[in-house]
Formats: C-alpha cells, structure tokens, sequence
C-alpha cells in the first residue's frame, strides 16, 4: 500500500477520494471515514478559509501535508479537517462522516442524545465530538504513531466504482462544485442540504 502522506500530498479531490476509508483514531475512538469534502487555496476556492490568504487561523492549510486543521464553528462545533497538497499551496479536506468500528462506549458517553449508532459520526461536528477531537487538535501531525490523534489506512480499501461525487454541504462559494465524496449507499454518510442565503427583510 502507498505511503499515505505521499497520497495526501496529490492534493484537491484526488486525496479526498483516498482518505475513504481511512480510519481516525482520537480519544478511545476509531471511525472509518465515510465522507469527506475537499477544499483549494488562495484564489481557487470562494468556499476555502484559505480563499484570501493566509492568516492566523489558517496557517497549517499551507503544509505539509498530513497535519491537522481545527475551526471552531457556529459558536458551538469543532471540525477537522486534513491538510493535504504541496507545501505552500493551501489545501484541505473537511472529514464529514464516519463509522465508529471501534470504541463504540466511548463515542456513546460523548454522544448521549445520539440513538442510533450511524449516527454517533454523521456529520463534521459530530465526528469530532464522538472522537472527543477540540482545538488542542489543531497542528497536530495525523501520521505520527505517538499522535493523540491518528490517521491510517484502514482494512478494506474503497474500490473507485463504490465513490460517489455532489456539490459541498453548507457553503456560500462554488456550492455547485462536487468535491463532496462519499461511501455510496453507507447509512453514516449525512444528508445533503444545499446552503440557502438568509432573506434580509
């Protein structure tokens, strides 16, 4: 199997297809990842923090790859995503969903209004708090073993032909631009909702 942060350094779509159904391991928890949503740089991407340029926040969109990026959203939510691409060049991929495989109590305790376990990681916000994943996430390097906060590869690659593509959930910019990937037909994968601008009256 190749080396995944070499994988994570294609960048755009192309890593965001590989990361299905990779496994991130956090806080006693393990999910597969089910869905994900790729994000470009400065200039490329209205919908990407990175859109503008660098700034403080989103410093480590700008690599390497293989690192984590936190936000806080909402006043409320953490989400992570993976930095991928070429040093210099900002890119990203939001997780959105995943399939706890292991530490199913754990993701319980942090998830107690959760009824169902599909649902325990579906959706961004989700995801990270099953994993018990917050802001001390943030610059973490995914792929060092001694990470609180671990990728890999998982068993059972994802064949091409089981990936489906739609447009990115929730943003203002390029909305229509399918760089959303997701396990077809997984009953973890979050239900797509096209983003609305609010009406000022």
């Amino acid at each position: 199997m190749e080396d995944l942060r070499e994988v994570l350094t294609r960048g755009g779509d192309q890593a965001a297809r590989e990361l299905l159904g990779c496994h991130l391991s956090a806080g006693g928890v393990t999910v597969r990842l089910t869905e994900v949503e790729a994000y470009a740089g400065t200039g490329e991407d209205p919908a990407s923090h990175a859109h503008r340029g660098q700034t403080t926040r989103n410093a480590i969109m700008f690599g390497p790859a293989g690192f984590a990026y936190v936000y806080f959203t909402y006043g409320m939510h953490w989400c992570m995503n993976v930095v991928t691409g070429t040093p210099g060049v900002a890119s990203a991929v939001l997780l959105r969903a995943g399939e706890v495989v292991s530490g199913l109590d754990a993701a319980r305790a942090r998830r107690t209004a959760v009824r169902r376990d599909v649902d325990l990681a579906r959706g961004p916000a989700r995801l990270c708090s099953a994993l018990g994943i917050d802001r001390s996430a943030y610059g973490l390097d995914l792929l060092d073993r001694a990470s609180p906060v671990r990728l890999s590869w998982g068993p059972d690659p994802v064949p091409p032909t089981a990936i489906a593509a739609g447009p990115r959930v929730g943003v203002t910019g390029a909305h229509d631009l399918e760089w959303r990937f997701w396990i077809a037909g997984d009953p973890t994968v979050s239900a797509y909702r096209r983003h609305v601008p609010r009406t000022r009256i």
